[in-house]
């Protein structure tokens, strides 16, 4: 059993920077490949970025390919997305989940979510 708690979400002009934090409870932490979904309102949840349990690897998203990055300190159980050149159609509440399935763009394959951060970006 993982619980992931996000973090570090707001309201943020165009242009603008934020990095969203999630942290694992637990001890398996290392042995997940984490990813990084949003949600719009009135859509489906979207992919944006994966990491591998090492961190060695990484998949984004190719709205978001070159503006953000993931990463994951498995030291602290924690997964990361730095957010620049943030646009108004970032906007959305953003997710993490934890799979087993190699950096996976399919929600389906990732078994535990945390209760999401609201990022907001104005124009």
């Amino acid at each position: 059993q993982v619980q992931l708690v996000e973090s570090g979400g707001g309201l943020v002009q165009a242009g603008g920077s934020l990095r969203l934090s999630c942290v694992a409870s637990g001890r398996t932490f290392s042995t997940y490949i984490m990813g990084w979904f949003r949600q719009a309102p009135g859509k489906g949840r979207e992919f944006v970025a994966a990491v591998s349990s090492t961190g060695s690897s990484t998949r984004y998203a190719d709205s978001v390919k070159g503006r953000f990055t993931i990463s994951r300190d498995n030291a602290r159980n924690t997964v990361y997305l730095q957010m620049n050149s943030l646009k108004p159609e970032d906007t959305a509440v953003y997710y993490c989940g934890a799979g087993g399935v190699r950096l996976s763009t399919y929600r389906g394959n990732y078994a535990y979510w945390g209760q999401g951060t609201q990022v907001t970006v104005s124009s």
